[in-house]
């Protein structure tokens, strides 16, 4: 484990979706590609949004014990099956569906993601801390070539952000005190749990996350963050 520096932090844990990777602009530019292969008349930035909108109620009735522990894959095929009724998408076999399903895992970065990793990488741990599922953040590390140390999601601690296991859950497999470990992440809701658990945290704003309609919207501040960068070059100057 790599020595504190003069924030006193030894490893880094960072949020995925949205944080390290372009969800929306990765399943518009495919669902544009899978459409005009299918002869499908589909608006692919309402279809992204809406599979992301599905995404916290249905993790919150795993959090909540209305549905059983489930993986975030299966979730995420429950949203789909009700999207390609409610967009007009008849007719795929079910290994269309489990392919266009799979497309979390091949999730593009954001432009500075991967330099930025490069640049901490020397002095810290990286570790993902993301409510993915392994396979599916193993599967996206290959694909975009993200550098993690360590891959650490919601089916190691069966457990969903903001629930208090998977931050101190990171915390124990890394072997590391709380402070010592940052948690780095575009929402301010995440910064807000782990910092209620004693980590550390860095606000790296998203504003395009959401496309450019929302762009005016999109969080640029947290009072439960310790380090704010634009980016994530910026984030390792800053950390030194």
């Amino acid at each position: 484990m790599p020595s504190s520096n003069r924030f006193g932090i030894k490893a880094l844990a960072f949020d995925v979706f949205g944080t390290v990777v372009d969800w929306r602009s990765s399943i518009i530019c495919e669902g544009a590609q899978w459409g005009r292969a299918k002869n499908l008349s589909v608006d692919w930035a309402a279809f992204a949004d809406r599979w992301r909108a599905g995404y916290m109620p249905t993790l919150n009735k795993v959090r909540t014990g209305a549905l059983p522990w489930t993986k975030l894959d299966a979730l995420h095929r429950s949203i789909l099956d009700e999207l390609l009724v409610e967009f007009k998408i008849p007719g795929l076999t079910e290994t269309e569906k489990d392919h266009w399903n799979r497309v979390w895992h091949r999730l593009a970065p954001w432009p500075d993601a991967v330099e930025g990793l490069e640049r901490m990488r020397p002095k810290y741990v990286l570790a993902t801390l993301s409510n993915g599922n392994l396979s599916l953040l193993t599967n996206m590390a290959k694909f975009s070539r993200l550098p993690w140390d360590a891959i650490l999601g919601g089916d190691l601690f069966r457990h969903y952000k903001p629930d208090r296991e998977v931050y101190l859950g990171a915390v124990d497999l890394l072997s590391v005190r709380p402070e010592e470990l940052m948690l780095v992440a575009a929402h301010p809701y995440d910064l807000e749990a782990a910092k209620s658990h004693g980590l550390s945290t860095a606000l790296v704003p998203r504003p395009m996350e959401y496309g450019p309609e929302k762009a005016a919207a999109a969080p640029t501040s947290c009072a439960a963050a310790d380090v704010t960068a634009k980016d994530f070059v910026e984030l390792a100057e800053k950390l030194g």
